[in-house]
């Protein structure tokens, strides 16, 4: 069985909209593969509309320990150059680049903290 999350993920579709057209809570795989086969007028329009600027989807991983999570990018994220769970300490993490400035945004998907590490002369 496959959760409606899961089906938004393989759809590449927003959960509200996976919600909205009637998709399960959890349905088998042989119905996901018909949909993504043979979509409907709904998600065959979804896909022609998408402009592949911003993806629906990211998949986060933690520099530090590999903990994965599938997550929805919201418009305030930069482009992270790593990120790590919050609950990793200072010391845990990739060293700064020499001639670099890091910044560290919370609030990244669960559990995250976003960290960006810019060249000094790009920084200012």
């Amino acid at each position: 069985m496959i959760t409606r999350r899961q089906a938004a993920q393989y759809l590449d579709i927003p959960l509200e909209m996976a919600a909205k057209h009637g998709i399960p809570a959890r349905l088998e795989q042989a119905e996901l593969n018909e949909l993504d086969a043979n979509p409907p007028a709904w998600l065959a329009q979804s896909r022609a509309n998408r402009t592949g600027k911003r993806p629906v989807w990211v998949q986060l991983e933690c520099a530090v320990c590999g903990f994965r999570e599938t997550a929805r990018p919201k418009k305030w994220w930069p482009g992270f150059t790593f990120v790590a769970c919050y609950d990793h300490s200072d010391r845990e993490l990739p060293e700064v680049p020499a001639g670099s400035v890091r910044s560290e945004y919370e609030g990244v998907g669960s559990r995250f903290t976003g960290i960006v590490d810019v060249p000094v002369n790009e920084a200012n």
